[in-house]
């Protein structure tokens, strides 16, 4: 997610990465899901990253939410299938987990598996790496709870801020946190992997996206990778979450079909004063 928006996230949280195809609604009390949600939504005073007051729908989400499913992330050996993950060195590309993308690895000088096929791989939540290259996965902690103020009323800021790796984006619908790019797997050598649908678990015990969910069997599908999230409906045409800045945010399909026009969204947003 590379995309910069002119817009105000609420203080505390970084600005989002979004291009809707349409504005809808404002966030409120009942963008959310229930399933997702340790205790009801309301809507709170909150103080944009200008220090205007503003309106803010406060979501104290779950760790995950109730219907679910996640995974799988880290293949247990080579004959199995894993999740995802986007390769950033040498053959750079979008990758099922599998023995062909491990094998290739292995040839660039990243082993992640033993001579019995064993996929080397660690808990981050409760466990560090013992080999120079593994897969990290993590187990959820159902205690964890956490609080997100989305903007009620999107503001324009005066200058775009990019976002870096792991930066927070927004917030799904389904509830789950979106951030922006994983860290690369270049830089500790070891490998956070994602589930089919873009998501993996945070070493502090919750579930959270790196990927537009609703929209990750069309990436799929465009990169030429064997793998079909079946635990989120698909439509690339519809509404994904909020960004940080109160921005909704979509898939990569217009409500029609069509692909957007960034120059034409840009445009819009200047006439309207961005």
């Amino acid at each position: 997610m590379h995309l910069n928006q002119h817009l105000l996230p609420a203080l505390g949280l970084a600005a989002s990465l979004a291009m809707p195809t349409v504005l809808s609604a404002h966030a409120d009390e009942h963008s959310v899901q229930d399933t997702a949600l340790a205790s009801p939504s309301t809507i709170v005073e909150c103080t944009l990253e200008n220090g205007d007051a503003a309106k803010c729908a406060n979501y104290v989400v779950k760790y995950l939410p109730d219907n679910l499913e996640i995974g799988p992330f880290c293949p247990a050996t080579l004959d199995d299938a894993g999740g995802i993950w986007h390769w950033d060195g040498d053959e750079a590309g979008l990758y099922r987990i599998d023995s062909d993308f491990l094998r290739m690895l292995d040839e660039q000088g990243y082993t992640f598996f033993n001579e019995a096929g064993e996929v080397y791989s660690f808990d981050i939540r409760i466990e560090g790496p013992t080999e120079a290259n593994e897969c990290i996965a993590g187990s959820v902690d159902p205690e964890v709870e956490m609080t997100v103020l989305i903007p009620a009323n999107p503001v324009m800021a005066d200058e775009p801020t990019s976002l870096g790796t792991v930066s927070q984006v927004g917030i799904g619908l389904d509830g789950v946190p979106i951030f922006g790019d994983a860290p690369s797997g270049l830089d500790t050598g070891h490998m956070p992997a994602l589930d089919v649908c873009g998501g993996h678990v945070d070493p502090g015990g919750w579930y959270h996206w790196h990927a537009t969910a609703t929209d990750v069997n069309g990436v799929f599908e465009t990169e030429g990778v064997d793998a079909e999230c079946v635990n989120v409906e698909q439509d690339q045409t519809a509404q994904f979450g909020y960004a940080f800045d109160g921005l909704a945010m979509f898939g990569t399909l217009n409500y029609d079909g069509s692909v957007p026009d960034p120059a034409g969204y840009c445009a819009a947003m200047a006439r309207e004063g961005g």
